[in-house]
């Protein structure tokens, strides 16, 4: 669970364009920064509530998602962020958090879902999210979704802190 620094390790997975890296560093900075598509990875570590997160953002665009794979072990949790605004691509999005998950390396993971972009207009919320992404049929994992929006900050915290009991109840 914990690497050898005392840290957890926390992927940060999504389509392209979901919000990982404004998410990342609202986390890590406090204050949303201007950014750009992640061509490969960002990795910092995000010091919350007497915990130490190291945390990596993968890049989401097709091509580079066949390399998440190499970025499974020693994974504590998942945050799975989801464009809430972008309903098109939630199938996709869903095959990917799928395939993700039946990997064995992320058999003990936890899972959380940030249906982000919630300040758009159309966005849909949480819990049709995960109707959606078929969160339901996830029995032996344990998961939680929260709406989001990076760039006001809403939703992160409470998530992190779901994560946070999550990672204490397992020590």
């Amino acid at each position: 669970m914990l690497t050898s620094l005392g840290q957890v390790r926390i992927l940060i997975l999504g389509l392209d364009n979901s919000g990982k890296t404004t998410i990342l560093y609202k986390l890590q900075m406090g204050e949303v920064v201007t950014t750009v598509p992640t061509i490969g990875f960002n990795v910092e570590t995000v010091q919350y509530k007497n915990l130490r997160f190291q945390v990596w953002d993968l890049g989401g665009q097709t091509s580079i998602r066949p390399y998440w794979r190499c970025y499974y072990q020693n994974t504590s949790a998942v945050i799975y962020v989801v464009d809430s605004a972008d309903t098109g691509r939630l199938s996709l999005s869903k095959q990917e958090l799928v395939a993700m998950l039946e990997e064995e390396e992320l058999k003990d993971a936890a899972l959380l879902v940030f249906a982000n972009k919630q300040d758009l207009p159309h966005a849909l919320p949480a819990n049709v999210v995960a109707e959606r992404l078929g969160l339901a049929s996830l029995k032996s994992r344990h998961w939680a979704i929260f709406n989001t929006s990076a760039i006001k900050g809403d939703g992160i915290f409470g998530g992190l802190d779901w994560l946070v009991a999550f990672v204490r109840e397992r020590r």
